[in-house]
């Protein structure tokens, strides 16, 4: 599978009908529009161009020059059908404002998954006007207030950073499980909530990850209500090759020892205790565990890889 996620790229076209992003971001419902098909279109990238689903899997859209692959319900492959109703999911917590991280997490041994391979943040914020989009980026910010033609030139550097380094990356392992979970604003957010598709997670503050970390940047967008953060943490081996000026932060290999990115507004300890790490061994402290709302799919996915 790895010959077809190194052989797919993307297409350059002079005219599109079908657009991906609305052509203008003036209140927060153009804004949540716009998040929502920013996020949906950042996981059909990244599982299109890691190789997990079959080409019957993905639609054609448009953005400037690009031509996407965007993921659809594909009865004939039931894994897209699973992806689709885990990002439906985040769509539902998005628009109660609840949702403060969707992390997509890659693992190869079912009785381990804290073990993981490879992670995908997406880290979400609500400004009091309604939402923007922000994505981690050392070359490029564009702040709450931009207009559409900044968060639309946002968006296209953006897509196009995911693009090159989904392409760059080395191949996954053959048995891969997927799975996703969802953090959430524990203030706002009620304790019996539950997003369609998913259940009640484990709240642990520790993952394992096989071999040595790196934290990739992937950039901000920000549509002056919303905001979305992207970082990706693979295994440096699959990224011996890539220029890391373009991703990492301040173009220095970072080692992802911090973990999974926190609020710094909703934390009420130690920053120490509250940040969820990576950890190269199993050792931890009961003290360094705060129980935090989180949901898991019902049903994680095993790619069919072979």
């Amino acid at each position: 599978m790895a010959t077809v996620q190194l052989s797919r790229s993307i297409r350059i076209r002079k005219t599109s009908k079908k657009t991906v992003f609305p052509s203008q971001i003036t209140n927060e419902h153009e804004s949540l529009i716009m998040v929502k098909k920013l996020f949906a279109t950042s996981i059909s990238c990244i599982t299109y161009l890691r190789g997990l689903f079959p080409e019957s899997s993905y639609g054609e859209r448009h953005l400037d020059d690009l031509s996407l692959k965007i993921l659809r319900e594909d009865k004939k492959c039931p894994g897209s059908l699973h992806i689709i109703k885990w990002i439906q999911g985040c769509f539902d917590a998005l628009e109660k404002r609840y949702l403060r991280m969707a992390v997509l997490t890659l693992y190869t041994n079912p009785k381990e998954p804290e073990k993981v391979t490879e992670i995908y943040q997406f880290k979400f914020k609500y400004t009091k006007e309604g939402a923007t989009m922000d994505f981690d980026s050392s070359n490029t910010s564009f702040e709450s207030g931009t207009n559409s033609e900044d968060i639309k030139k946002a968006s296209v550097l953006l897509i196009r950073k995911l693009y090159m380094l989904m392409q760059n990356l080395g191949p996954l392992p053959n048995d891969v499980i997927l799975t996703m979970t969802l953090h959430y604003y524990s203030a706002v957010t009620p304790n019996d909530y539950q997003p369609p598709g998913f259940k009640e997670g484990l709240s642990s503050h520790f993952l394992l990850f096989e071999g040595e970390p790196v934290n990739l940047q992937v950039g901000m967008v920000s549509t002056g209500f919303h905001s979305m953060k992207v970082k990706v943490t693979t295994e440096a081996t699959r990224v011996s090759d890539l220029e890391s000026s373009l991703f990492q932060e301040s173009g220095t290999m970072e080692i992802a020892h911090q973990g999974l990115d926190c609020d710094e507004e909703e934390e009420e300890c130690n920053t120490e205790i509250q940040k969820m790490n990576f950890v190269c061994s199993q050792q931890s402290s009961e003290r360094s565990r705060k129980k935090r709302k989180v949901s898991e799919p019902v049903k994680v996915f095993i790619p069919d890889r072979k």
